[in-house]
């Protein structure tokens, strides 16, 4: 163990490390600038846990029913060996696949380990990326490993098809509907992002092989969904070459948490001291302070996507970043609201990195003034 991973141990405190899964992956892509969500998760603290104990429990995640209905709807689409997918992709894709092997990676002769399932994913699929045969191949639940923050962390996408033009295609069944051929774009981009992570996994699998990776796994992704307001599946290629690029630079920026690591104060540590049933007894007052001692970059888009998103939004209050990226970025050095009203106003001189901004809030309120009837600016 190095210094550095000394040092997250130590943050972290006794509980082990929170193992990443896809959606997690994907969502460390949402603010890329948070410093404090990158030391967390280089951490692996399992962060609605820890922002539950300091008073802002997460609110948001898939309900049950919505989990139900998505593997319902799994179900119908690989039923009879991946039929209906098959259909889809000869019909919809125009991929051309007269017949097609299926292997079932759930398990390894009844067993679910997870080292035996990714060397079984691992054998099948350097074997066929090896093989001249043009037929097409299907490799459900299979089982793909990825390095993030040092920690291999496995990911199972919903299906792989092989050589399909000579390519590996990542499929991915979701549940939200289709309607007149748009899906919602939110939804949609979080599909695609998680996609990514696959695409990623799996190229890196492949290099193993000494293949070209980029050439033997396709940048579209085949997205399935249901059409309209039935459960009839439809399918679309998604591109996600920007989401691999955004993908890799977090995941660069994990594998350097070195320098986030050194700026910290060495008092810093989310250890939730722990009894022996399992309740934390650290408390929360120190778990605050200790959150606001590393940087965060708090925007309203964390919501949907970061467990600690009510604590940052709280401790947010007041500055322009909780009004959203555009104001941040329009505001650059500009860090408080009460701040941009006393420019707005001319109240106060600004800063030499506060110069662009003031000019912009100035005119804005003389805008407004005009607009209702105020005269100008004060």
């Amino acid at each position: 163990m190095n210094v550095t991973e000394a040092r997250l141990a130590q943050i972290r405190g006794p509980l082990p490390p929170r193992a990443h899964n896809a959606r997690t992956i994907a969502a460390l892509t949402s603010n890329p600038g948070c410093g404090r969500r990158a030391i967390l998760d280089a951490a692996g603290i399992d962060k609605a846990r820890l922002a539950a104990c300091v008073g802002f429990p997460a609110q948001f995640g898939q309900s049950r029913f919505a989990i139900a209905r998505g593997n319902a709807f799994e179900a119908q689409v690989k039923a009879d060996g991946c039929a209906e997918l098959l259909r889809l992709l000869r019909d919809k894709l125009g991929l051309p696949i007269p017949e097609a092997s299926y292997d079932d990676l759930g398990d390894v002769a009844g067993n679910a380990s997870l080292q035996l399932r990714h060397a079984r994913t691992r054998q099948l699929l350097m074997r066929s990326a090896g093989s001249d045969d043009e037929a097409g191949t299907l490799f459900d639940h299979p089982l793909l490993r990825l390095v993030v923050g040092g920690r291999p962390a496995y990911l199972e996408p919903d299906l792989i098809a092989f050589r399909l033009r000579g390519q590996f295609h990542v499929v991915e069944i979701k549940s939200f509907a289709a309607i007149d051929g748009q899906a919602d774009a939110d939804k949609v981009a979080a599909a695609a992002i998680q996609s990514a992570v696959y695409v990623l996994a799996l190229r890196e699998l492949l290099a193993e092989a000494g293949t070209e990776p980029a050439s033997m796994v396709a940048d579209e992704v085949i997205l399935v969904c249901p059409e309209n307001f039935s459960n009839r599946p439809v399918a679309a290629r998604l591109d996600v070459r920007k989401q691999l690029s955004v993908l890799r630079r977090q995941l660069s920026r994990l594998d350097l948490i070195v320098d986030l690591v050194e700026m910290l104060p060495g008092w810093v540590s989310f250890d939730l001291d722990v009894d022996d049933s399992g309740v934390a007894r650290r408390p929360a007052v120190e778990l605050a302070d200790a959150l606001g001692a590393v940087p965060a970059r708090y925007m309203p888009e964390c919501l949907a996507s970061c467990e600690m998103c009510r604590f940052c939004r709280d401790e947010s209050v007041a500055t322009t970043a909780a009004l959203g990226r555009s104001v941040r970025e329009d505001l650059g050095g500009v860090d408080y609201v009460d701040t941009a009203l006393q420019l707005a106003r001319g109240q106060v001189e600004p800063a030499l990195d506060q110069a662009d901004a003031a000019q912009v809030l100035r005119t804005a309120a003389r805008l407004r003034d005009e607009c209702l009837g105020l005269g100008a600016a004060g």
